[in-house]
């Protein structure tokens, strides 16, 4: 399984990308769908958390709901731009609950990985955690 590290501004990209494309696909293939795209987003919010690298890990949880809205834009319902933006709107009030799902998963991840990393670098400097 690939084991990349990405920086923030890529963990962005990626995250950003990938629910555009994924946006996308759900247009075509499952109708614009967006209970299929909330499921989608979730393996994306676990990547995207898992891939970022240590320096950048607090970046995760926050470019996550920015890439919800990103990877909307191809399946939000609308004629021209303030009906796009109608359709973006209301497709992020009613299916928040993907959005809080994915960014809460991020932001787990994230948090676990944060305090492996603090003690790590506890045992390596040779003094025991306050308990």
């Amino acid at each position: 399984m690939p084991n990349p590290r990405l920086t923030g501004l890529g963990s962005g990209l990626f995250c950003a990308l990938v629910m555009f494309l994924i946006g996308g696909l759900c247009a075509v293939l499952f109708g614009a769908s967006l209970t299929a795209y909330g499921v989608l987003f979730l393996p994306v919010c676990v990547l995207t958390a898992v891939w970022v690298r240590r320096g950048d890990l607090m970046t995760a949880p926050v470019v996550v709901p920015i890439a919800f809205a990103v990877g909307l834009l191809p399946v939000a319902d609308g004629d021209g731009t303030g009906g796009m933006l109608m359709g973006l709107v209301t497709a992020l009030a009613t299916h928040a609950g993907w959005l809080y799902g994915g960014t809460l998963v991020a932001g787990l991840i994230v948090i676990v990985r944060r305090i492996r990393l603090v003690h790590r670098r506890r045992a390596a400097a040779g003094t025991r955690p306050q308990v």
